[in-house]
């Protein structure tokens, strides 16, 4: 099968929100192509002596994603480019102008893979199916997440600010709700801290593989996680499969756009005392995410950050 290739080009500077307006409209697995300088942190993860010189930075991004021969792109492409409007009247995101191409068939079920290596979390190491645990490394908290093509492994900025603030929170009791549940990667890692029962929704059906798939490699028992498929913002049936004032703690790791509308439902299904976690936020839009915490009625505890990404932290009391 032959893939359609569309570029799009933008600012590097503007890079993360372009590709999270991308999600929005439904489309994953975004190729960067940019010129700008390796971080610190970048650069100590490549075994290397000598580091190559690379380009210039010249500012300019350009963003690759594919849909098969069989999609009607000039639907795609129209959802795509009135985002991209909207998105353009409150910063600037460059030429925005997009290039087709076709590719030949690839595997991209797999080519992925070179790409993801176990990494640490502070002090939790996740690890994929395909690599070893070190010997050194065994007395750690371990995950196995296998993200597949559709979900997260916990490398972004995003998943390792909610997973900091688990560690802070999460009891032996703690009963968590997790909406955008995805790989299930953070219902894991508050069972492992302790958690006694997770609830994950999620509006992706391949949610539900991804999440039985990690379960069983870090030995989950089905009982401990849950998972319903629907929209928990506006479906009352999933609000009550769900249950209300149930939860300790409810994560939220979705783009900002999603948390506001989400905030004054998901308040109702958090117990009184209870914690409200949510990531996914650029910084351009903490303030909104924030107004909306406070608009619930709930308590604004902290913000934490890492790089241009936000956490909002806040207690129903």
């Amino acid at each position: 099968m032959k893939w359609n290739r569309f570029t799009l080009k933008t600012k590097t500077e503007a890079e993360d929100i372009v590709i999270c307006t991308l999600a929005e409209v439904g489309i994953e697995g975004v190729e960067i192509q940019d010129k700008k300088p390796l971080s610190e942190e970048d650069k100590a993860q490549m075994f290397v002596d000598i580091m190559p010189e690379g380009p210039e930075d010249d500012g300019i991004a350009y963003l690759n994603f594919y849909l098969d021969e069989d999609e009607d792109k000039e639907a795609v492409l129209a959802k795509v480019r009135e985002a991209l409007d909207g998105l353009k009247e409150f910063m600037d995101i460059g030429d925005a102008t997009i290039q087709e191409s076709q590719t030949e068939d690839k595997d991209w079920i797999n080519n992925w893979k070179e790409y993801f290596h176990q990494f640490y979390v502070d002090d939790i190491l996740i690890v994929p199916s395909w690599e070893e645990v070190k010997e050194e490394d065994k007395d750690k908290m371990i995950l196995h997440i296998d993200p597949g093509t559709a979900f997260g492994t916990g490398m972004h900025e995003t998943t390792q600010l909610v997973i900091r603030q688990l560690k802070k929170y999460v009891k032996k009791d703690t009963r968590l709700l997790d909406v955008g549940t995805g790989s299930g990667i953070l219902g894991i890692v508050a069972l492992k801290l302790g958690a006694e029962v997770v609830m994950g929704t999620d509006l992706d059906p391949c949610a539900v593989p991804a999440v039985t798939e990690n379960k069983e490699a870090n030995g989950i028992p089905d009982e401990k996680f849950h998972m319903l498929i629907g929209n928990i913002i506006d479906d009352k049936k999933v609000q009550d499969q769900v249950g209300y004032e149930a939860y300790d703690i409810a994560a939220a790791n979705i783009l900002a756009d999603v948390l506001v509308p989400l905030t004054p439902v998901v308040v109702n299904h958090i117990k009184k005392g209870g914690y409200y976690i949510t990531s996914g936020i650029l910084d351009v839009k903490e303030e909104v995410v924030c107004e909306a915490v406070k608009e619930a009625g709930l308590t604004l505890v902290e913000v934490t950050r890492q790089g241009e990404w936000v956490c909002v932290t806040a207690r129903k009391d």
